[in-house]
């Protein structure tokens, strides 16, 4: 009887330890690039534009960017339609997260450094283009701010 008394808590004790290991694994979580990219992944179509604080609205209104890319990866893509015949912008390209993926992106055809802030529905891109315009060739040079909506 002593014995049954000191084996039964040892078995319930090892039960315990054994079945505690079973269950679903977490996953791991998502990192600050996958979530990143997840929010810019989608089209987005320009609601204002300006350039050294000067509306460019009216050039820029049937302008799209679309942002693609695979979770776990690198390098991204980006296309643009409805681009007038001057701008900072070529037609396609490839990006990277900066520093603060939370913040900074890199266009990768000029590596040209870009803020950005981004939600479920707005998205803006703050750069400082010096160069020649895509399309045509002619300084679109200046302080560009896209604002976006889906």
């Amino acid at each position: 009887m002593k014995a049954f008394r000191i084996t039964t808590p040892l078995v319930f004790l090892g039960l315990i330890l054994i079945f505690s290991g079973c269950g679903s694994k977490s996953t791991p979580a998502e990192s600050t690039q996958d979530k990143q990219l997840g929010l810019l992944s989608q089209t987005w179509k320009a609601s204002t534009v300006t350039l050294d604080t000067k509306d460019q609205t009216t050039t820029w209104t049937n302008f799209q960017l679309t942002i693609s890319g695979t979770k776990g990866g690198t390098t991204f893509n980006y296309s643009c339609a409805g681009r007038p015949t001057l701008g900072p912008w070529p037609a396609s390209g490839t990006w990277t997260f900066g520093t603060d993926p939370v913040t900074q992106i890199i266009r990768t055809e000029d590596n040209l450094n870009m803020t950005y802030t981004v939600t479920a529905t707005t998205l803006q891109v703050n750069f400082n283009y010096a160069g020649n315009g895509y399309s045509r060739v002619s300084n679109v040079s200046g302080n560009w701010i896209f604002n976006f909506t889906k």
